[in-house]
Protein backbone atom coordinates (compact mmCIF):
# COMPACT_ATOMS: atom_id res chain seq x y z
CA UNK A 1 0.00 0.00 0.00
CA UNK A 2 1.26 3.92 -0.62
CA UNK A 3 0.56 6.00 1.90
CA UNK A 4 0.76 9.58 2.62
CA UNK A 5 1.27 11.81 5.64
CA UNK A 6 0.20 15.02 5.65
CA UNK A 7 0.49 17.29 8.72
CA UNK A 8 2.11 20.83 9.45
CA UNK A 9 3.32 19.23 12.68
CA UNK A 10 6.89 17.44 11.99
CA UNK A 11 6.43 15.55 15.37
CA UNK A 12 3.22 14.27 14.17
CA UNK A 13 4.48 13.34 11.02
CA UNK A 14 7.24 11.53 12.66
CA UNK A 15 5.14 9.66 15.03
CA UNK A 16 3.22 8.38 12.15
CA UNK A 17 6.11 7.19 10.53
CA UNK A 18 7.68 5.03 13.44
CA UNK A 19 4.22 3.38 14.08
CA UNK A 20 3.73 2.69 10.15
CA UNK A 21 7.25 0.83 10.84
CA UNK A 22 5.13 -2.36 12.28
CA UNK A 23 3.56 -2.19 8.73
CA UNK A 24 6.13 -3.64 6.13
CA UNK A 25 3.37 -3.46 3.52
CA UNK A 26 2.96 0.19 3.71
CA UNK A 27 5.29 2.62 1.98
CA UNK A 28 5.17 6.59 2.69
CA UNK A 29 5.84 7.55 -0.87
CA UNK A 30 5.51 11.76 0.72
CA UNK A 31 5.14 13.95 4.03
CA UNK A 32 3.31 16.79 2.99
CA UNK A 33 2.98 20.01 5.48
CA UNK A 34 -0.05 21.58 4.15
CA UNK A 35 -2.73 20.92 2.29
CA UNK A 36 -1.77 22.08 -1.02
CA UNK A 37 1.18 20.06 -1.08
CA UNK A 38 -1.17 17.12 0.42
CA UNK A 39 -3.09 17.55 -3.09
CA UNK A 40 -0.34 18.14 -5.19
CA UNK A 41 1.44 14.41 -3.47
CA UNK A 42 -2.33 12.49 -4.13
CA UNK A 43 -2.17 13.73 -7.72
CA UNK A 44 1.26 12.26 -8.28
CA UNK A 45 1.51 9.27 -6.33
CA UNK A 46 -2.46 7.97 -6.27
CA UNK A 47 -2.03 6.70 -2.44
CA UNK A 48 -4.37 3.86 -1.09
CA UNK A 49 -4.15 6.16 2.17
CA UNK A 50 -3.16 9.18 3.72
CA UNK A 51 -3.12 10.02 7.40
CA UNK A 52 -4.23 13.64 7.47
CA UNK A 53 -4.58 16.31 9.95
CA UNK A 54 -7.72 18.69 9.94
CA UNK A 55 -6.06 21.83 11.08
CA UNK A 56 -3.66 23.27 9.01
CA UNK A 57 -2.81 26.70 7.62
CA UNK A 58 -4.21 27.56 4.12
CA UNK A 59 -6.63 25.04 3.53
CA UNK A 60 -7.81 22.31 6.13
CA UNK A 61 -7.74 18.64 5.72
CA UNK A 62 -11.07 18.69 5.15
CA UNK A 63 -11.57 21.28 2.74
CA UNK A 64 -8.33 19.61 0.66
CA UNK A 65 -10.14 16.21 0.26
CA UNK A 66 -13.14 18.23 -1.38
CA UNK A 67 -10.93 19.10 -4.06
CA UNK A 68 -9.73 15.52 -4.69
CA UNK A 69 -12.34 13.68 -7.11
CA UNK A 70 -11.74 10.00 -5.75
CA UNK A 71 -10.14 10.18 -2.50
CA UNK A 72 -8.31 7.53 -1.36
CA UNK A 73 -8.95 5.66 2.33
CA UNK A 74 -8.02 8.42 4.93
CA UNK A 75 -7.24 7.79 8.67
CA UNK A 76 -7.77 11.67 11.02
CA UNK A 77 -5.06 13.03 13.02
CA UNK A 78 -6.84 16.06 14.85
CA UNK A 79 -6.41 18.16 18.59
CA UNK A 80 -9.57 19.12 18.08
CA UNK A 81 -12.17 16.63 19.49
CA UNK A 82 -15.07 18.16 18.37
CA UNK A 83 -14.61 17.87 14.69
CA UNK A 84 -14.87 14.08 15.59
CA UNK A 85 -18.90 14.50 16.59
CA UNK A 86 -20.13 14.71 13.72
CA UNK A 87 -17.94 13.89 10.86
CA UNK A 88 -16.62 10.96 12.13
CA UNK A 89 -19.16 8.98 14.44
CA UNK A 90 -21.71 9.54 11.65
CA UNK A 91 -19.40 7.32 9.05
CA UNK A 92 -17.81 5.24 10.96
CA UNK A 93 -13.95 6.83 9.83
CA UNK A 94 -11.07 6.67 11.93
CA UNK A 95 -9.53 9.37 13.39
CA UNK A 96 -6.72 10.08 15.73
CA UNK A 97 -6.86 12.03 18.73
CA UNK A 98 -3.41 13.73 18.93
CA UNK A 99 -1.34 12.78 21.28
CA UNK A 100 -2.42 9.31 20.15
CA UNK A 101 -0.43 6.04 21.36
CA UNK A 102 0.85 3.12 19.89
CA UNK A 103 -2.25 1.02 20.92
CA UNK A 104 -4.90 3.38 19.48
CA UNK A 105 -2.95 3.59 16.21
CA UNK A 106 -3.15 0.05 15.71
CA UNK A 107 -6.78 0.45 16.80
CA UNK A 108 -7.37 3.00 13.71
CA UNK A 109 -5.36 0.33 11.17
CA UNK A 110 -7.58 -2.38 12.10
CA UNK A 111 -10.78 -0.53 11.61
CA UNK A 112 -8.61 0.62 8.08
CA UNK A 113 -10.07 -2.44 6.81
CA UNK A 114 -13.62 -2.05 7.45
CA UNK A 115 -14.19 1.13 5.61
CA UNK A 116 -16.95 1.10 2.94
CA UNK A 117 -16.48 2.71 -0.41
CA UNK A 118 -17.64 6.51 0.06
CA UNK A 119 -16.91 6.92 3.49
CA UNK A 120 -14.44 9.60 3.03
CA UNK A 121 -17.02 11.76 0.75
CA UNK A 122 -19.26 11.25 3.53
CA UNK A 123 -16.85 12.70 6.26
CA UNK A 124 -16.00 15.82 4.10
CA UNK A 125 -19.92 16.47 3.34
CA UNK A 126 -20.75 16.04 6.86
CA UNK A 127 -17.96 18.30 8.64
CA UNK A 128 -18.14 21.17 5.81
CA UNK A 129 -22.10 21.86 6.58
CA UNK A 130 -20.80 22.28 10.31
CA UNK A 131 -20.20 25.40 11.40
CA UNK A 132 -16.49 25.76 10.80
CA UNK A 133 -16.97 26.24 7.59
CA UNK A 134 -19.67 28.69 7.21
CA UNK A 135 -17.03 31.93 6.58
CA UNK A 136 -15.49 30.50 3.59
CA UNK A 137 -16.29 28.06 -0.16
CA UNK A 138 -12.79 26.43 -1.83
CA UNK A 139 -12.88 26.11 -4.90
CA UNK A 140 -10.35 25.11 -8.10
CA UNK A 141 -10.02 27.35 -10.72
CA UNK A 142 -7.94 26.95 -13.86
CA UNK A 143 -5.86 24.17 -11.82
CA UNK A 144 -5.64 26.56 -8.50
CA UNK A 145 -7.49 26.79 -5.61
CA UNK A 146 -8.90 29.67 -4.33
CA UNK A 147 -10.44 30.83 -0.76
CA UNK A 148 -13.46 33.04 -1.36
CA UNK A 149 -14.78 34.54 1.34
CA UNK A 150 -18.14 33.82 2.26
CA UNK A 151 -19.11 37.70 2.56
CA UNK A 152 -18.05 38.36 -0.90
CA UNK A 153 -20.38 35.90 -2.60
CA UNK A 154 -23.29 37.90 -4.44
CA UNK A 155 -25.31 35.14 -5.37
CA UNK A 156 -25.50 31.09 -6.60
CA UNK A 157 -27.10 29.63 -9.41
CA UNK A 158 -28.09 25.94 -10.59
CA UNK A 159 -25.52 25.11 -13.13
CA UNK A 160 -26.30 21.47 -13.73
CA UNK A 161 -23.83 19.32 -11.47
CA UNK A 162 -22.30 22.40 -10.48
CA UNK A 163 -23.61 25.50 -8.58
CA UNK A 164 -22.03 29.32 -9.90
CA UNK A 165 -21.10 31.21 -7.21
CA UNK A 166 -20.95 35.11 -8.76
CA UNK A 167 -18.22 37.31 -7.15
CA UNK A 168 -16.90 40.69 -7.97
CA UNK A 169 -14.02 38.82 -8.92
CA UNK A 170 -16.32 36.99 -11.88
CA UNK A 171 -17.75 33.27 -11.44
CA UNK A 172 -16.59 29.65 -10.06
CA UNK A 173 -17.93 26.46 -10.33
CA UNK A 174 -18.51 24.18 -7.41
CA UNK A 175 -19.74 20.54 -7.88
CA UNK A 176 -22.06 20.78 -5.32
CA UNK A 177 -25.92 21.42 -4.80
CA UNK A 178 -28.04 24.14 -4.16
CA UNK A 179 -29.38 22.27 -1.02
CA UNK A 180 -26.20 21.64 0.23
CA UNK A 181 -25.47 25.82 0.31
CA UNK A 182 -29.03 26.11 1.23
CA UNK A 183 -28.01 24.12 4.46
CA UNK A 184 -24.54 25.48 4.89
CA UNK A 185 -24.54 28.84 4.27
CA UNK A 186 -25.79 31.31 7.32
CA UNK A 187 -29.75 31.46 6.74
CA UNK A 188 -29.86 35.38 8.17
CA UNK A 189 -27.46 36.20 5.33
CA UNK A 190 -28.19 33.83 2.30
CA UNK A 191 -32.00 33.37 1.09
CA UNK A 192 -32.77 30.46 -1.24
CA UNK A 193 -35.33 32.72 -3.53
CA UNK A 194 -35.96 30.56 -6.18
CA UNK A 195 -35.01 26.37 -6.73
CA UNK A 196 -31.99 27.77 -9.15
CA UNK A 197 -30.73 30.80 -6.47
CA UNK A 198 -29.75 31.79 -3.47
CA UNK A 199 -28.89 35.58 -2.80
CA UNK A 200 -27.15 37.72 -0.64
CA UNK A 201 -29.57 39.19 1.45
CA UNK A 202 -27.39 42.30 2.06
CA UNK A 203 -27.17 43.45 -1.67
CA UNK A 204 -30.80 43.29 -2.49
CA UNK A 205 -32.34 46.81 -2.76
CA UNK A 206 -35.48 46.22 -4.74
CA UNK A 207 -37.98 43.48 -5.08
CA UNK A 208 -40.64 44.02 -8.05
CA UNK A 209 -43.70 42.17 -9.19
CA UNK A 210 -43.06 40.65 -12.26
CA UNK A 211 -46.14 38.08 -13.03
CA UNK A 212 -48.64 37.29 -10.16
CA UNK A 213 -46.87 34.89 -8.39
CA UNK A 214 -43.30 35.93 -8.88
CA UNK A 215 -40.79 38.51 -8.24
CA UNK A 216 -37.49 40.01 -9.30
CA UNK A 217 -34.94 41.06 -6.79
CA UNK A 218 -32.81 44.18 -7.53
CA UNK A 219 -29.51 43.40 -6.33
CA UNK A 220 -26.63 46.55 -5.81
CA UNK A 221 -24.71 44.74 -8.85
CA UNK A 222 -27.87 45.60 -11.14
CA UNK A 223 -28.21 41.95 -11.29
CA UNK A 224 -31.87 40.85 -11.57
CA UNK A 225 -32.80 37.67 -10.15
CA UNK A 226 -36.24 35.65 -10.17
CA UNK A 227 -38.08 35.10 -7.08
CA UNK A 228 -40.36 32.35 -6.89
CA UNK A 229 -43.48 32.70 -4.62
CA UNK A 230 -41.99 30.33 -2.21
CA UNK A 231 -38.94 32.16 -2.49
CA UNK A 232 -40.51 35.54 -1.49
CA UNK A 233 -41.98 34.11 1.47
CA UNK A 234 -38.52 33.75 2.95
CA UNK A 235 -37.52 36.63 1.54
CA UNK A 236 -40.14 38.65 3.24
CA UNK A 237 -39.78 37.36 6.96
CA UNK A 238 -35.77 37.01 6.94
CA UNK A 239 -36.45 41.12 5.79
CA UNK A 240 -39.49 41.88 7.89
CA UNK A 241 -40.97 42.86 4.90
Amino acid sequence: MKAIIIDDEPLARMMVKEYLQAYPHIEVMQECNDGFEGIKAIQHYQPDLIFLDIQMPKINGFEMLELIDNPPQVIFTTAFEEYAIKAFDAHAADYLLKPFSKERFDKAMQKLTQQKPGTTAGVVETALQTNMQSNRIVVKDNGKIKIIAVAQVQYLEAADDYVKIMTADGHFLKKKTMQYFEDSLPPQEFIRIHRSYIVNAQLITRIDQHEKDSHLALLTTGQRLPVSKAGYAKLKEVLGI
